[in-house]
């Protein structure tokens, strides 16, 4: 059976994403939908977790601290309005480290995986703006769904057979318009 699990990517998902990237915490603007969706999630028995690549940190655009602090005001947020985010997973490294959790490879939806005991994630769903979100969830077994916020747009100009009907990958406006259908039964699951 599949895991009722979300794996949202962060910048352009769940917040507003820069291409300067996000160095402090007053730069870190969420989407108001995006925290109320998550907290609908929660609220309807899904596991919502996060995966996200950081190399900011690695660039020294900002520290593993100020990491800390925007997940800290992502996790409050999400808590007030009756949600949860089980974890969060970070690639704080660049290309050139040759790690193995940088999506698009499946390192941090593998740490997401062990975190909360999972046998698999295969039919769970993978939430992003980025094609390399996708490969990572494709690597995974996962359902895709890519939101037109943040780098979206520019991921189905790149990619237009993503915006197809017979594509791998549901296409949403943002993560609200996701998490209306999912929750309605408007998707496999």
């Amino acid at each position: 059976m599949a895991p009722r699990l979300v794996i949202l990517d962060r910048d352009g998902v769940i917040n507003q994403d820069s291409d300067n990237y996000i160095k402090s915490l007053s730069e870190w603007v969420p989407y108001p939908s995006a925290i109320t969706a998550i907290a609908r999630l929660s609220q309807q028995g899904w596991t919502v977790a996060v995966a996200t690549n950081q190399s900011g940190i690695a660039r020294g655009y900002y520290d593993e601290a100020t990491l800390e602090a925007m997940h800290t005001r992502m996790l409050s947020l999400v808590e007030a309005e009756g949600g949860r985010i089980e974890h969060i997973a970070y690639c704080p490294h660049i290309s050139e480290d040759r790690c193995d959790c940088r999506k698009p490879l499946p390192g941090l939806l593998r740490q997401i995986q062990a975190a909360l005991a999972l046998d698999s994630l295969e039919g769970a769903w993978m939430v992003g703006d980025s094609y390399r979100d996708l490969e990572a969830g494709a690597a995974m077994g996962c359902r895709l769904a890519l939101v037109r916020t943040g780098k979206g747009e520019r991921t189905l100009a790149k990619h237009p057979e993503l915006g197809r009907t017979d594509s791998e990958a549901e296409v949403h406006d943002d993560l609200a318009g996701f998490v209306d259908q999912l929750l309605q039964g408007n998707l496999d699951t």
